[in-house]
């Protein structure tokens, strides 16, 4: 059965929030070759509308500049948890009304195929992790205070409570550390 493996970056002090303000001196080589290993290993993406809307602003215009990692950002399957978007503009996109999203996602990870991946920490995931589909929860931490936002709310919510175990960590030299988690059903 596929994984479906979340991908989020995390400042020290816990903000997830716009973090092309202050990950970008901390993508180097080594990141970049993690990232795009880990792209290149599924064939499909599940997000949010707000990473949505994110990405399908800026991904489509970014396959020059970034070669075959934009050319996967844009022609993966992209599936859009959403009950307010109706006209998906970015290619090989499918939305998926929140009451359907746990059957649908269920459904697409019982497929044959490469894993899944998803990127942020937000509503999509806290369902994937409720219901079960959640497979690895990866933190790229990055070795930065950033200051802003309210970090006990970025990752946690009111009545959601999950635990985790550790089930790898990779170093990079710019002080950037993935640490991988896998739900341990508690």
């Amino acid at each position: 059965m596929r994984k479906i493996i979340n991908s989020t970056y995390i400042s020290l002090d816990g903000v997830i929030e716009n973090p092309q303000n202050w990950t970008s001196a901390y993508f180097q080589d080594e990141a970049a070759a993690y990232a795009s290993e880990l792209l290149f290993s599924c064939d499909a993406m599940v997000m949010g509308r707000t990473t949505y809307d994110g990405f399908s602003e800026v991904w489509p215009a970014m396959e020059e500049a970034t070669g075959d990692f934009g050319v996967r950002m844009n022609t993966i399957e992209h599936v859009v948890v959403s009950d307010t978007l109706d006209k998906p503009t970015w290619s090989n996109t499918t939305v998926v009304r929140r009451a359907d999203a746990v059957a649908e996602i269920g459904a697409l990870k019982e497929r044959d195929g490469q894993d899944i991946l998803q990127y942020g920490f937000g509503a999509v995931t806290r369902t994937l992790i409720e219901s079960g589909l959640l497979d690895e929860l990866r933190l790229w931490i990055h070795p930065v205070i950033v200051g802003t936002g309210d970090p006990a709310e970025l990752l946690a919510r009111k009545d959601f409570a999950a635990a985790f175990e550790l089930a790898g960590t990779t170093a990079f030299k710019s002080g950037v550390l993935i640490a991988t988690y896998v739900p341990t059903g508690r």
